[in-house]
């Protein structure tokens, strides 16, 4: 019997060594697949990456609010050239010469034909 109870002893000795020479090997097997140099240069490419699309999405809104104010000032220079169209028309019919006549013999001018003088343009 001690024969087998030396036998079993080693037995539980052997199975615990080869346990702790394989939690060895896992601890060893647990390298990293990438070094410390590669997760950097990930790391900055990962950063330059967001970077990028932050600096295309600011430039995209800057794009739009140009736009955007160009259309309110063509929207504006087109409601004045209307203003200044009205405007010209109200100027020539004002400058009539039957409404300038009339104005001017309310206001008690006679037209005198020996007093009028034409002028040529060259």
């Amino acid at each position: 019997m001690s024969n087998l109870a030396r036998e079993l002893e080693q037995q539980k000795q052997h199975q615990q060594q080869q346990q702790e020479i394989h939690k060895q090997k896992k601890s060893h097997d647990r390298k990293s697949w990438l070094t410390p140099g590669e997760k950097l240069i990930g790391l900055v490419f990962a950063g330059m990456v967001c970077l990028g699309a932050v600096q295309m999405i600011s430039n995209q809104a800057k794009i739009y609010k140009v736009n955007k104010d160009m259309q309110e000032v063509e929207a504006s220079i087109k409601d004045q050239q209307k203003v200044n169209n009205d405007l010209k028309v109200q100027v020539s019919e004002l400058s009539k010469y039957d409404r300038i006549k009339d104005k001017a013999t309310k206001m008690g001018l006679e037209l005198n034909e020996n007093n009028i003088k034409v002028v040529q343009g060259k």
